[in-house]
Formats: structure tokens, sequence, C-alpha cells
């Protein structure tokens, strides 16, 4: 009883509210640690590209035993390149090794049809730069998340948006970008260059959601009447005076797709990553942007906007990486906890790697959509559950926020090697919901080390005890705590015992119970 009271009292004085924004996640230790994903997927014969993901003291340098035929390993940068051509599963360990020890992670390629076999972590353009992206501030972004240490933790695309696009070329047809990007080449070379991958933004319509061409045209020669009218700005987007032309006129099926000539000049650029624009019912071209994306031979992670229904899921799985579950988030709790807490339940039977159903971008950070960046309004609790419910819902990762000007706390919640694990982990499992009110959410998830995450969510505006009996939860022995937000063990809980933390008002307590599940089959979950 004793040793039941002391948990309590450790774990009531690690939950008060953020009052202030208070960094939880402690800094990682000097000694190396291999970060990131266990296993990585990549087709066979397509440049391969992997930044080993470490964080410790430099100079760290690194090996990689076992390599499959083809590739190599960059010692000083951790960066493995080169082409495979046999597929098949191979058994990697890498090692990191700086003054103060070396640290070994056993790491598994997987050469075959599969991509995405992690949810992808990265960055995208709309939530801070919206139409004013341009390729100095996307260079910019890949620099800062290299400089800022993300990409030592796993964070890896650095993806364009909407607003890229110019004119279609007279004689290819292929759609060229706009003035704000005058190389695409040379800006995949520099974003490869630091370990990192390349991602772009299309659609199937004639004009795109931020008004920019899009792949689609009704004329076989690829030009457009808006263009011909002289309805856009310098930039090639649509302007329409009267204000109601876009909807009716420029998105609906067109005559002419050049899904495949633009697939193969993303696949020539270089890049890693397609974010396509697209309607629900359009199962047309979504099959044709697949099977064009699939023809390049490069390894483009196929990844389908916006707000999909649960009745096309089974479709989406045959063919895309990941897909908007949701319309766009905004930073606020209402749009954020509306997303993550009321509608992602039934998308769990569909999550498995290669298939990630999205709960769209994280809005921490300076965020402004185009407009004058300013800090998201979610609350320092707020901002910790947004982190912990996409890691336990096993979301692709997507920062929106200008990465030049992240700030300590921004950094603390992308950097927490252990709430990233939980979003990484190899078995793919979206988190179960153990137990649900108006007030409070249990979310339950067994991971690949053979430990459970529990994540306890307060709804409400006041502070709450929520808890729990391990027992209930399929463990029959006791249970060590983790509290994985500040990396600490807190103490053993027996498992008949009711189990109860203090959490602050929309905050959360993100805790990983070991050794967990010992049994083979996790119970309420199906081997995929």
């Amino acid at each position: 009883m004793k040793r039941l009271f002391t948990l309590f009292a450790m774990l009531l004085m690690a939950s008060i509210s953020l009052t202030a924004q208070e960094i939880l996640t402690p800094k990682a230790p000097d000694t190396p640690r291999i970060n990131g994903a266990k296993v990585y997927g990549n087709y066979p014969g397509s440049d391969f590209l992997y930044r080993i993901p470490a964080t410790g003291v430099r100079p760290m340098t690194f090996e990689a035993v076992g390599l499959p035929k083809g590739l190599k390993l960059d010692k000083e940068t951790g960066i493995i390149s080169g082409v495979v051509k046999k597929a098949g599963e191979y058994n990697v360990v890498l090692k990191a090794t700086n003054s103060l020890g070396t640290c070994e992670r056993n790491f598994r390629i997987v050469i075959g049809d599969k991509l995405a076999l992690t949810p992808p972590l990265g960055w995208n353009s709309w939530n801070c730069f919206e139409r004013k992206v341009t390729q100095e501030q996307v260079k910019a972004m890949a620099d800062a998340m290299v400089s800022s240490g993300l990409a030592d933790y796993g964070w890896s695309y650095v993806n364009i948006d909407d607003s890229w696009q110019g004119l279609r070329n007279e004689k290819s047809k292929v759609l060229m970008p706009n003035y704000k990007f005058p190389d695409m080449k040379e800006l995949t070379d520099y974003i490869h260059s630091l370990g990192l991958k390349a991602g772009i933004y299309s659609g199937p319509w004639i004009q795109s959601y931020g008004g920019y061409l899009g792949e689609g045209c009704d004329n076989p020669d690829g030009k457009y009447w808006w263009i011909e009218k002289g309805m856009h700005h310098p930039d090639y987007r649509f302007t329409d005076p009267e204000k109601k032309r876009r909807h009716v006129e420029n998105w609906y099926h067109v005559k002419y797709s050049f899904a495949e000539i633009d697939a193969q000049q993303w696949a020539d650029w270089g890049f890693d990553y397609l974010k396509y624009d697209w309607n629900v019912i359009d199962w047309y071209h979504l099959e044709k942007m697949y099977k064009a994306l699939k023809d390049t031979g490069r390894s483009m992670i196929y990844s389908i906007s916006n707000t999909a229904p649960y009745g096309i899921a089974p479709k989406l799985a045959e063919m895309a990486h990941c897909w908007r579950t949701t319309r766009d988030i905004e930073d606020t709790w209402e749009s954020m906890s509306t997303i993550g807490f009321g509608g992602q339940d039934g998308w769990a039977p569909y999550k498995k790697p290669g298939n990630w159903p999205d709960a769209d971008m994280l809005v921490v950070g300076k965020v402004g959509w185009g407009k004058k960046l300013h800090d998201t309004q979610l609350t320092p609790d707020e901002q910790y559950t947004h982190i912990s419910l996409w890691a336990l819902l096993a979301s692709p990762l997507l920062i929106g926020c200008d990465l030049t000007q992240l700030d300590d706390f921004t950094l603390g919640l992308l950097t927490n090697s252990e709430v990233i694990d939980i979003n990484q982990d190899s078995f793919g499992y979206q988190a179960s919901r153990f137990l649900s009110t108006e007030e409070e959410v249990i979310y339950v998830k067994p991971l690949d080390d053979n430990s459970i995450a529990v994540g306890l969510f307060n709804l409400g505006t006041q502070s709450r005890k929520i808890g729990f009996r391990p027992i209930d939860l399929g463990m029959i022995e006791p249970q060590t705590v983790r509290d994985v937000w500040r990396q600490k063990d807190l103490g053993e809980v027996t498992f008949k015992e009711t189990y109860e933390v203090e959490v602050a008002p929309h905050g959360v307590v993100l805790l990983r119970l070991y050794p967990g599940i010992t049994q083979d089959q996790p119970m309420g979950y199906t081997r995929r």
C-alpha cells in the first residue's frame, strides 16, 4: 500500500497543468542513440536514400553491417545510398560511435513492392507559407531540419504543397514550375545531399485548391482557358473577378489527363513523395495516378487528400500509402480534438505498414497559412495532447510550422525519441480506445518491444483523475510504469491494482507499461 501511495504521489506531481511552456522532454544524452524507424521499404532498382538518425555529441561515425549489394554508407554523415536490384528482406545492424561509446540497432531493409512501412515523418509548406512558398524557403526548411536536430530523430520529408505550378511545356506538355521554383532538379539534389527526401503536390482537375494549374485539361495541347484570357496572377494562380467560376468550371472530370508525363517528370526531378489533392468519388484519377507513379519505377509515396469516408477504405488501401481522413486542421482545440478523438477509430482495421490513414498536419510552433506567422493557439497541454494522440494513432507526422523559427518548447515536442518510437513502431497498430466518456479517453497500443503505450486524455476543462486496472488491458503480471514524455520510470504497479493519475485540462499523461502483454498475440489485435 505504501508503494502504491508513493507511485501515485509521483504521478500527481508529474501531472500538474502546464500553465507555462514546460519542456518535458529531457535533453538527449551525449552518448549515441539511434532513433526513428526500425524498418524501411524501397522498390527494386529504385534510388535508395536513408539517413541514419542518431543523437549524441559530434563528431560521430557510422557503420551498417549487412547492407545488401548496391548500397553504400557514408561513414561521416550516416547517409546510405545506392540501388538494390534484388527483392528481399535484409537484416542490417546500424552502429553510431562517438568519443563516449557506441550504439547498435537492428534495422530491416525491405526491397519489394511496399513503401512507407512506418508513418512518414517530415514537413509540409502549406500551414506556414501557403501560396507564398518559394524554392529558397524550401531549401531553408531542409537546412533547418538538419541544424535543429530534427533529422537526428527520423524527420526526413521536405514537401512542397500547392503553388509551385506554372505552364505546360509546349512540346512535351509537362507541367513546369512557376518563377518561384526556377530549378526543381537543383532543389531535390540539394535536399538529397542532406540525406532528406523531397515531396511535391498535384491534383487531377484543371485547377488546384489553391488556384494553380492542375494535372487535367480540356485541351490536348495543355492550354488553359483562364490563362489565355489573362485571368491569372503572375505566378499563374487563377483570379476570378466574379468569385464564382472556380468550383463550377475548374473542378470536374476533364477530357485530358497528363498524369503519366507529369509523374515521370517528378521522378526525373527526383521527388520521393506526392500529395494528391483529390475528390473522394474520382476513382478514375486515383487509379490513373497510382499506375503512373508505379510505372516510373521510382519509390514515391502516394498520399491522398482529403476527407475520405470509411466506405472507400478498402479501395484506398489498394493504392495509397496515406490518405487524409479529415478536412484541413486548424490550430484550435476544437479543430484538433474533433479530428483526433472524433473520427479516427473507424480507420484502425486499415492501418498497417504501407497504409496510414492521415489525421492531417501538426499545428504546433509558428503557423500562419501564408499570412503573418503566429504562435499556435493550442495551449501547452493541448500541444502535448496533439502530439501524443497522433503518435498513438500511427498517423503520418508532418510539421506545419516554420522550421527556422523553432522555439525550445516546440523542439521539445518534436524531438522526444520515445514518443516518436510509439508512432514509428514496426507493428503498425493504431491505438485502441479502451475507455471513452465525454471528458476522458484512454487509448492503448501494443508495441514491438513487448511494451504497451497508454494515453490518458482529459477532454474537460477541469483537472481530473483517470484510472484503469492493468489486468483489464490484458496484463497478467506486475508492470513497470514509465512516463514517456519525461522518459522516466515511475515505479511498479500490480496488475490487479486500480491505477489513477491526475490529468490536466485538455491534457495527457502518456505512459508505457512493461513487460506489457507477454502472449504472442495481443488481445484485440490481429496480425497483418
